[in-house]
């Protein structure tokens, strides 16, 4: 069954967060990660709609569409999580359960939002979460080296840079670079993204691993090998699994693309997880 074209969306008040939803049938909302867009969480993938869902994307500030943040407020996990509750509250119905699926940024913001609102969601996606517990102060660095680059050079700065980060023998350097200067062009802000780069590692969603104990949420975690994708480390994603009391780890096979690449399949899982999630919840 052909998927039904996606409509367009704007939140109010500022900062103005667009995005867009599309499909009929069980609500989900997808939290993009750091630099990416609402596309970048399944990868333009259409498979959750064809397969009955409602699915809910948007712009995280200052990302893509959407507006940069207001004088006097910022891009830290608290605005976040802020502007997630903004988009749940403007496009679902009140109380109406739904699951909630983050990549690496959008994934720690997703698990934010369950800590505060457990009772709303069916289901939990982490994927790719890179947040171990504290904010990492010795990669701090390499994120304001991102966001002058960005500042001064635009976007082929901003890829260069991140081809320095690149291992040259490394088989998905290619990959990386063409992904990154894809995303990179969708924005409108980039003035408010490089701060975003600065602000959001500098920020905490969550004070400790300890905390996921208590989260008795159906969640499934979405983990990358290290060869392909060092920034959202295996161990990590591992760590929240066995954290979270109602957790399940998938991940691709050894020397595949990373699973969190790859749209079609991913929705796959996420779909198959969520009728599991929703027969449990009976």
């Amino acid at each position: 069954m052909a998927a039904a074209a996606a409509a367009q969306f704007a939140v109010e008040p500022a900062p103005q967060l667009r995005g867009e939803e599309a499909g009929e049938g069980t609500a989900i909302v997808l939290c993009h990660g750091l630099t990416a867009t609402r596309r970048y969480v399944v990868h333009g993938s259409r498979a959750l709609e064809r397969a009955g869902h409602r699915v809910v994307a948007y712009d995280a500030r200052a990302h893509g569409e959407s507006d940069p943040a207001p004088v006097g407020e910022g891009y830290g996990y608290l605005q976040q999580v802020a502007d997630l509750e903004r988009v749940v509250a403007a496009r679902l119905a009140p109380g109406q359960r739904f699951l909630l699926a983050g990549n690496s940024m959008g994934a720690h913001t997703a698990v934010a939002y369950a800590m505060r609102h457990p009772n709303r969601l069916a289901g939990l996606v982490a994927i790719g979460p890179s947040f171990a517990g504290a904010v990492e102060v010795e990669s701090l660095a390499d994120w304001e080296r991102l966001a002058r680059a960005l500042e001064t050079g635009g976007v082929d700065a901003f890829v260069e840079r991140i081809g320095e980060q690149q291992p040259p023998d490394s088989p998905w350097r290619e990959s990386v670079l063409r992904f990154t200067r894809e995303r990179m062009g969708l924005h409108r802000h980039l003035g408010a993204l490089a701060q975003a780069l600065r602000e959001v590692p500098a920020s905490a969603p969550f004070e400790s691993l300890s905390e996921l104990e208590s989260l008795r949420v159906p969640t499934l975690v979405v983990a990358s090998h290290d060869e392909a994708d060092p920034g959202h480390p295996y161990a990590v994603a591992a760590a929240y699994a066995e954290a979270l009391p109602q957790a399940q780890l998938v991940s691709e096979g050894e020397g595949e693309s990373p699973l969190a690449w790859q749209g079609g399949r991913l929705s796959r899982h996420i779909d198959a997880f969520y009728s599991e999630a929703l027969l449990s919840s009976l």
